[in-house]
């Protein structure tokens, strides 16, 4: 009875294209052998669509992850997709969630649940099967929305209405919801910068900067990727605009200063952008000829390969640039020895940070890009062979001294200058 009174009361029949459009999600992509797998686990068992993927859908964004939650219990989701041969992996099984591998797509799936108890940075769960329960634990309206695989939705808390009027609104007390995961304080500035077309509540602008000092007690982990989905999103533009959601940022990451970068963005620019590449934009805020770039990854637990790519930008910028740097031959040895990716990185960045448009720049990189990198012509055995030279530390010293020249010298050098090198 109780299954029968959610489909009475709490779904809406949205014979629309929201409804068109969710069921062609499940038409399109993999999800139909989820939803038959655990739908087909028991007489009540049933899975939906939530979050992003149904928020993304009423907004007509482009859907790039897809979330499920499910009336049934983490090992019980196993037991479903093992029964039909679908790979997963259990994520994050103790707070309820597995995810599912099907061909190039990922599913998370999420047991229904309440919350326990909380502390402002975790949350003791147990599992549910109440969908109105599990949708009451969540932090805003938008993102409590339910749909089957037909596009029928369940929406208890009237989060389409939200999305379509514009309105981030919590579920139930905004304090409480706050004190309950600090994170939400980002979550907030993010969906508010992605989905309102109303001014901030000064009810909520209270509570969050009451509760700023909380975000202390988050991970560097979880501020990390919140932060990537920030800045990784469409709303770069729109946070100088806003007063109160720069504020928040800055102050919680005070190392990224220079979102102003992003005003009045040139054709060339708009387009690096929408590559959303999180370590680029994070070298346009952070760069500058201070140590403000070490500070923000001495706090933060960037890969060896992400903080290689910052302070080989830094390494270029930290001083005050002059007309000599971008000469061919500056830049050949910064390609040469640092690579492609770097001497591109440095390109874009000065096409960000210079205040006109420099056509130069665009075609720099265009070579760049085309170019391989040269290999240099003269070896260890060719010195040992003409020379007589022993291997060791005189022959190393030699090559690298016939390399500098050669790099310096727009990757050429004669036999005189080899030579020459040899017998100094």
């Amino acid at each position: 009875m109780k299954y029968l009174l959610d489909k009475l009361f709490f779904r809406s029949n949205n014979l629309d294209n929201v409804s068109y459009d969710l069921k062609n999600l499940t038409l399109k992509t993999p999800a139909n052998k989820i939803f038959e797998s655990i739908n087909s686990y028991s007489d009540l068992s049933e899975v939906r669509y939530v979050g992003g993927c149904v928020r993304k859908t009423i907004n007509k964004d482009k859907i790039d992850d897809i979330d499920l939650a499910t009336n049934l219990k983490p090992k019980d989701v196993c037991n479903a997709l093992k029964k039909n041969e679908i790979n997963f992996y259990e994520t994050g099984i103790k707070h309820g969630t597995i995810t599912a591998l099907i061909d190039d797509y990922k599913f998370e799936i999420t047991s229904l649940r309440e919350d326990v108890s909380t502390d402002g940075r975790h949350a003791v769960v147990k599992f549910s099967n109440d969908w109105k329960k599990d949708a009451s634990r969540r932090d805003f309206t938008i993102n409590a929305i339910y749909s089957d695989r037909e596009g029928n939705l369940f929406d208890p808390y009237n989060g389409k209405d939200d999305i379509e009027k514009g309105e981030i609104n919590f579920i139930g007390n905004p304090e409480k919801r706050i004190k309950e995961d600090y994170l939400r304080i980002l979550r907030y500035i993010r969906f508010f910068l992605t989905y309102s077309k109303q001014k901030h509540k000064p009810e909520i602008i209270k509570y969050l900067k009451m509760h700023l000092d909380g975000i202390s007690k988050l991970s560097k982990e979880r501020l990390l990727d919140e932060l990537k989905k920030i800045l990784c999103s469409k709303v770069l533009t729109k946070i100088t605009k806003d007063k109160f959601s720069l504020e928040i940022l800055t102050s919680i990451f005070p190392q990224l200063k220079y979102f102003n970068v992003f005003t009045k963005l040139n054709s060339y620019s708009s387009n690096v952008l929408k590559e959303n590449d999180f370590i680029f934009i994070i070298s346009l805020l952070v760069i500058d000829q201070t140590d403000n770039v070490d500070y923000f990854l001495y706090k933060f637990n960037l890969s060896k390969k992400d903080q290689k790519r910052l302070k080989n930008i830094h390494e270029f910028y930290k001083e005050k640039i002059t007309s000599k740097a971008f000469t061919k031959e500056n830049l050949n040895r910064v390609f040469y020895y640092k690579g492609k990716e770097t001497i591109i990185d440095i390109l874009n960045f000065g096409i960000f940070k210079f205040k006109k448009l420099d056509n130069d720049l665009i075609e720099l990189i265009k070579l760049y890009k085309d170019m391989a990198r040269p290999n240099m012509p003269i070896k260890a055995d060719n010195l040992i062979l003409k020379y007589k030279i022993s291997e060791g530390k005189v022959l190393g010293d030699k090559l690298r001294m016939i390399e500098e020249e050669w790099v310096n010298n727009n990757f050429k050098i004669s036999d005189q200058q080899v030579e020459n090198i040899i017998n100094n």
